[in-house]
């Protein structure tokens, strides 16, 4: 009896044992738990059959309904009914007088435990060993009972002497089990509470934006979860392992170290900000942590929160930098959608005097100046509610009353509903930039000096003058003048004095005409005069226009008063009339100058009408330009050279001079396109090749022994001497020809070295140190001063031929050479006469002291072919 006992205890604390395994196993699989729960049940209670102990033949007393109890009790209607099937089945298969008996006796304890169970669940029992012990006394004592009927008396008799021993046996075994179960229940609740709460935390981990890490002391990271792996720092690698210096560089390691450590130093919430390079590029964040109780792993350790703040600090950036743009010196006005003023910063009231408690709760209608129309306001707040914003230049008034323009620029701004909730306003003070471009108008349209309109208002004028003819009938007309030798008296007086005639002479011109009318100057010494509606008839109209031409040149030969001195000037004037025929602005325009040339060539004071014949000069002088391009593009531009000689005849040197080949025309010599060239501009152009190619002859011509010691005079125009880098290009020219410096003689005529004589002088001095020569050209024609010849570094005067040319018959003319050559004797210079035609002109020179000549006498310009035939042909000496 007590072998079978203990045999069922173990097998009921292996049943309690398996169990527990299989919830712990199967907690994942809930159905699987529940049928493999009821197989291992009825295994148990087959189990149990399988070793009873017997009271009496065919009574069996075993553990089965203490395992189908416990069954029904926590394995539930299923699992406890599969195991009584089980059990049911095995024991209807084992037969016997108490078979139903039996089976009845394991469908009452199944019934029981499921009893139990269901009065649990609703809160009418309690599963503790107190509470049950009645039960499991009453489930074992109706087993006892149940098999009554199957006993004789003296089995009963038996049956009740080893009750005790069953009782005192199995009802602890029984309990046992269900603390086992109930143990085991517990732990499997509470890990399915844990792994519940664990997929709570990770749902809502997951959800926040933020990164978890749980890190020890040290820096490394134990735990990490990232619902967004792209703020993850960018390591290309796992972090879990890694401590801070694999993540970080350094110096920000160590910041993030101390961080963790006041942290679980603190035992409290600690927060730090600092910038993270992440796989989604440089972020800033910010991170706090609370060190957690207890251990990590075995060591201290704290969870970090990170959160991305970039978009805040960049709010917060944008908030700061709005409110600095606020007080900029830039007025803002902030309104409701009422339009009632709701804030001003300090610029506002600079710009407009009132100050923020003025005009809050005011509306923009306190600055209305009255300048603009109820439509101007109207348009403007239409486009402001169609396109959100509107900019433009506005007239407002200030606290003083007084009326200024502004630049405006108002944008709506519309809350979640898209609804408009303010606006802003943003004004600025244009008064001073009006007045500026007012000014610049003003020089853009006239004259500094005078105060004239320039030719730019002329030309309007013109054209609105054209178009009233065109509509009246009435003829206008356009006087081109252009002031008689003011180039003389601007040389001789200096640029002040001319300027104050130009003054008084744009005075002059206004006193004349009409108010209607306009007087323009053009530049320099010319002006212009528009006169509007004279006539409807073409012979009244130029007898009133002949007759205010007379009137002005009138008044420009009054003389002009300068000091204590007069000057006496006169003028030139071309005349021109318009009506409605089709001519452009710049067609009359260079009609009245081509008159006004045409005036000049008869003499000072004089004014002449445009003939239609002078269209055809116009005409030939553009293409004449056009040639002289063409030209230049197709090299036909070059140098013919005239020697120049000794007492004895020798050629020494050479003038270069330049020519023209012309397709049609010829050779042409300057004076049949000079004109044009510097008209158009391009003499510079001209001059700069030659001089070139003087240079490159120069060098040729240095390496034929039958021209040594020659030297080439180039001549130099007054554009070329005071270009920007002149001295420089001469420079260059002669390092990349090879050309020799000392055989090179820059000819420069009188008039232009006093535009600018220091300046002059300055670059002159600049090439003799190069050994460059040079010398005055037609000298005794200009306004030299020995004062300015003592200054100039010059090698030589050259006699103009207008002198020569008139020997020996005038006296003058030798007694202004004789004068020449001594003041060139005195600064130590050489005399060479050009024009010289006769050898009675040649010996008169020679007699006086010359003894370098140029001429006809001895050659005309020749190519440089010819120049070497010459040179190197043994021939007779010139003019000898």
């Amino acid at each position: 009896m007590l072998l079978s006992v203990i045999e069922q205890a173990f097998l009921l604390l292996a049943l309690g044992w398996l169990l527990t395994v299989n919830i712990r196993r199967g907690q994942d699989y809930p159905r699987l738990l529940v049928m493999t729960s009821g197989l291992w049940f009825g295994l148990a209670a087959i189990t149990c059959m399988l070793l009873p102990f017997s009271v009496s033949p065919g009574v069996l007393l075993d553990a089965r309904n203490a395992v189908l109890f416990v069954a029904g009790l926590f394995g539930g209607p299923v699992a406890g009914t599969m195991a009584a099937l089980l059990a049911g089945g095995f024991r209807w298969w084992l037969g016997g007088e108490g078979a139903s008996l039996g089976m009845l006796n394991m469908a009452l304890a199944l019934a029981m435990g499921l009893g139990v169970r269901h009065a649990v669940a609703h809160g009418r029992a309690r599963l503790d060993t107190v509470a049950l012990l009645p039960v499991v006394l009453v489930l074992h004592l109706t087993t006892l009972g149940l098999l009554m009927p199957l006993m004789d008396a003296d089995e009963r008799v038996l049956l009740l002497s080893v009750s005790w021993p069953f009782l005192l046996g199995m009802v602890p075994l029984t309990l046992m089990l269900i603390l086992i179960l109930q143990d085991a229940e517990q732990r499997h609740r509470e890990q399915k509470a844990l792994r519940a709460s664990e997929s709570r935390l990770k749902a809502i981990t997951g959800a926040l934006p933020d990164l978890m890490f749980v890190m020890d002391e040290e820096g490394r990271y134990l735990e990490v979860m990232a619902s967004n792996p792209a703020l993850l720092p960018d390591t290309g690698e796992k972090l879990v392992g890694l401590g801070l210096p694999d993540v970080f560089a350094s110096g920000q390691a160590e910041q993030l170290l101390a961080f963790i450590r006041q942290t679980l130093r603190r035992q409290g919430v600690n927060t730090l900000v600092y910038e993270l390079e992440t796989c989604g590029g440089r972020r800033t964040v910010e991170s706090t942590a609370q060190a957690l109780e207890g251990h990590f792993g075995g060591r201290q350790a704290v969870v970090v929160l990170t959160r991305d703040i970039s978009a805040r600090v960049k709010h917060e950036t944008e908030l700061r930098i709005a409110a600095v743009a606020f007080e900029s010196f830039q007025g803002m006005l902030v309104t409701d959608a009422e339009s009632r003023i709701l804030r001003v910063n300090r610029a506002f009231t600079d710009i407009t005097g009132y100050a923020s408690e003025e005009v809050v709760g005011q509306t923009p209608r306190l600055f209305s100046s009255g300048r603009h129309s109820p439509e101007f306001y109207r348009q403007m707040w239409q486009t402001i509610r169609d396109k959100g914003h509107w900019q433009g230049e506005i007239y407002n008034k200030r606290k003083s009353g007084h009326i200024y323009p502004q630049w405006l620029s108002i944008s709506a701004v519309r809350d979640g509903r898209e609804r408009i909730s303010h606006y802003v306003a943003a004004i600025s003070d244009i008064s001073q930039r009006k007045e500026d471009e007012a000014k610049i108008n003003h020089l853009a349209f006239y004259d500094a000096l005078t105060g004239l309109p320039n030719r730019r208002l002329l030309a309007e004028r013109l054209k609105q003058a054209q178009a009233v003819s065109a509509r009246s009938a009435r003829q206008g007309a356009l006087i081109f003048i252009d002031l008689d030798n003011f180039k003389d008296i601007n040389d001789l007086w200096g640029h002040q004095v001319g300027d104050q005639l130009l003054q008084q002479a744009a005075q002059r011109l206004n006193q004349v005409v009409r108010e209607t009318d306009t007087v323009a100057r053009l530049g320099g010494d010319e002006f212009a005069v528009l006169l509007g509606e004279l006539s409807e008839q073409p012979a009244q109209s130029a007898a009133r226009l002949e007759h205010i031409g007379h009137k002005l040149l009138e008044v420009l030969e009054r003389p002009y008063v300068h000091e204590i001195h007069s000057l006496r000037g006169s003028a030139s004037l071309g005349l021109v009339m318009f009506d409605d025929h089709g001519q452009t602005a710049d067609d009359l325009l260079q009609q009245a100058e081509l008159a006004m040339y045409e005036a000049k060539s008869a003499g000072k004071g004089k004014l002449r009408f445009f003939d239609p014949v002078m269209q055809e000069v116009i005409t030939r002088r553009l293409q004449l330009e056009e040639d002289i391009l063409r030209g230049l593009s197709e090299r036909e531009f070059c140098l013919y050279f005239q020697p120049q000689v000794d007492v004895r005849g020798r050629m020494v040197g050479a003038e270069a001079l330049v020519r023209w080949r012309h397709p049609r025309r010829g050779v042409l010599a300057p004076g049949a396109f000079i004109d044009v060239a510097e008209a158009a501009g391009l003499m510079t152009r001209i001059d700069r090749i030659m001089l070139r190619r003087a240079c490159e002859q120069l060098a040729h011509w240095a390496r034929l022994p039958a021209f040594d010691d020659f030297s080439l005079s180039v001549n130099i125009s007054a554009a070329q001497l005071y270009q920007p880098g002149f001295v420089d290009d001469v420079l260059a020219l002669l390092s990349e020809t090879g050309a020799d410096p000392g055989r090179l003689k820059l000819e420069l005529t009188e008039s232009m070295l006093l535009d600018d004589m220091p300046k002059a002088i300055e670059r002159m001095r600049a090439l003799k140190k190069y050994g460059i020569r040079f010398a005055i050209d037609d000298f005794g024609t200009g306004y030299s001063s020995l004062h300015y010849l003592q200054q100039l570094p010059l090698d030589q005067l050259k006699v103009d031929q207008s002198f020569v040319r008139v020997l020996p018959a005038d006296q003058n003319s030798l007694n202004i050479i004789r004068a020449i050559i001594a003041m060139a004797g005195s600064l130590q210079l050489e005399v060479i006469a050009e024009g010289v035609e006769t050898p009675a002109q040649r010996a008169l020179l020679q007699d006086n002291g010359c003894l370098l000549y140029q001429g006809y006498l001895f050659s005309h310009p020749e190519p440089a072919v010819v120049i070497e035939r010459i040179r190197l042909a043994p021939l007779p000496a010139f003019g000898r």
